[in-house]
């Protein structure tokens, strides 16, 4: 994970591509902050959803990498 801010985490799929996980993908459950559940530099599973065309964003989630119990 390489950014946080308060609508989720941008994290780092290889040098010089950069995805946002939305803090509503990030977990199975609610989220206040991004900060109760992922840290700076760590190591996230995540799997890309969208790329938007235009623009290039890429568009992540986590909650399809975690047992439906775990969050």
């Amino acid at each position: 994970m390489v950014g946080i801010k308060e609508f989720g985490a941008f994290i780092n799929l290889k040098p010089g591509t950069d995805g946002l996980l939305h803090i509503s993908r990030i977990a199975n459950k609610r989220v206040e902050k991004v900060e109760d559940v992922l840290s700076m530099g760590e190591q996230v599973l995540v799997r890309v959803i969208d790329i938007d065309a235009k623009t290039g964003k890429i568009s992540l989630t986590r909650k399809d990498m975690l047992p439906a119990d775990k969050d």
